[in-house]
């Protein structure tokens, strides 16, 4: 428990709340003299000695749960009650499931038998949660296990559950019984999930603080690990950033000016000097490029989007001719959100036009609307880069419009900021899209994310 407690210091100190050591000391004195046995008695006790100012609550009882639990009751056996008939009814019904994964799920939930550490670990490596150190991301690595678990479709298992017993023989009451048992023993496995996820990622911070690196190294950091006060100065690179992307493109630009010798030119033109070369042709290449930005600005992106979206502008004057669009389950262009206005304000302007939020991410979707009003965005010239994770929420990626981009477009390029390990998993759709882009760049900080942007440029 001692260490648990200095975890939760270290991720209230990492979260923003100033706590000093004689404050922590204070902290486990009180825990010394009122003990752990009251989780409310314990609860004020640690927020009475650690939170000094009142903007500071929320934050402590966001955490607290992560590390300390939400205090659920344990799951009940949905068989107890039922005859010994009952019960064999029931397991030549399980039996009947054509689903193995429906079945063991059902079974799971009769038997009020919650998952081993060992089944949730698996499922939480899975799901990405080891690189979670964020309380926004439980409920969303959550729903990923859930998922995996099988849950997307209880709903309609335990109604064909319910038929099969109901054909089989067995009343209306043990049936009923049975059911209001699984649907609450659903509930505990769903909070049983929801705590060992908000406990990880609560070890995640509180780790992550304690190895935090120096400011100017923040450029190697994931995104989404990123505290406000680290995001405030990685801000202030993304302007030094681009003007050293910015010196590269002038140079090229430069040179390109110039151009570089064309044989077959040369030789037509000086056909009339009898093939003597006195006029000189050379090639000129068109450097500033033309790009299209189609954006997933989905809570899970908006790290990335934002970071993308300044270093957008800050190029802009080394850019033929830009278009952005932003989406998350319909698509919205914010092209004329660049034409005024500083970073800052260009940034938020663009993010608040549409509100963040999970699992409702519909690339498809957003592919479809782009392609019938905006497709003239797009020509032999154009760069489109999508910006996003390729995960669709099982709907439809519409690869076969990504393919038409590609076919009009002079270069599809997707910046990712997921491992391509994870693409494998879940709602993931990269695996598709993947092969009909030019190149797929990982950008899970800045770093990578300009070495990606500055790639434009070559």
């Amino acid at each position: 428990m001692d260490t648990r407690i200095v975890q939760f210091i270290a991720a209230l100190r990492a979260s923003g709340v100033r706590v000093s050591l004689a404050e922590s000391q204070d902290a486990m004195r009180a825990i010394d003299q009122l003990g752990i046995e009251d989780r409310e008695t314990f609860r004020l006790s640690m927020k009475t000695t650690l939170v000094k100012e009142a903007h500071d609550g929320p934050t402590f009882e966001r955490l607290f749960p992560l590390f300390f639990g939400s205090g659920r009751p344990q799951m009940m056996d949905g068989m107890d009650g039922l005859s010994q008939d009952d019960q064999q009814l029931l397991r030549d019904a399980l039996r009947q499931l054509l689903s193995e994964l429906k079945s063991e799920l059902m079974r799971r939930l009769m038997e009020g038998r919650p998952l081993t550490p060992e089944e949730l670990q698996q499922l939480g490596q899975q799901a990405g949660l080891p690189n979670a150190n964020q309380p926004y991301q439980q409920s969303w690595i959550t729903r990923r296990m859930l998922t995996q678990l099988g849950m997307r479709d209880l709903e309609q298992a335990i109604d064909e559950l319910m038929q099969m017993l109901a054909a089989l023989g067995m009343d209306s009451p043990s049936r009923q019984q049975l059911r209001d048992a699984m649907e609450a023993n659903q509930g505990e496995l769903e909070g049983q999930v929801e705590d060992y996820v908000g406990q990880q990622i609560a070890e995640n911070m509180a780790k992550e603080y304690e190895k935090r690196e120096p400011l100017d190294d923040l450029m190697h950091r994931p995104f989404e690990t990123l505290s406000e006060r680290e995001a405030d100065e990685l801000r202030t690179q993304v302007r030094r950033l681009a003007a050293q992307l910015r010196s590269r493109a002038a140079l090229r630009q430069k040179r390109g000016k110039q151009g570089t010798l064309d044989p077959k030119a040369t030789l037509r033109a000086n056909l009339k000097y009898g093939s003597v070369p006195i006029e000189m042709k050379f090639k000129h290449k068109q450097l500033k490029p033309k790009l299209v930005l189609i954006a997933d600005v989905s809570t899970s992106m908006r790290p990335v989007a934002e970071f993308m979206v300044r270093l957008m502008y800050e190029l802009s004057d080394q850019i033929a001719r830009a278009r952005s669009f932003a989406f998350i389950n319909h698509i919205q262009e914010v092209s004329h959100e660049f034409e005024h206005g500083r970073a800052a304000e260009v940034v938020n302007e663009v993010l608040e036009k549409i509100p963040p939020g999970y699992y409702n991410t519909d690339l498809g979707a957003a592919l479809a609307e782009f392609t019938h009003d905006h497709f003239d965005s797009v020509d032999r010239r154009t760069t489109v880069i999508f910006l996003g994770d390729g995960r669709n929420n099982f709907n439809n990626p519409r690869v076969d419009l990504v393919d038409q981009i590609k076919r009009r477009a002079k270069r599809v390029l997707w910046f990712n900021p997921e491992h391509p390990i994870q693409w494998h998993n879940g709602d993931s759709d990269m695996l598709q899209y993947a092969p009909l882009c030019h190149a797929v760049h990982r950008v899970s900080n800045l770093a990578e994310l300009a070495d990606a942007v500055g790639r434009l440029f070559d």
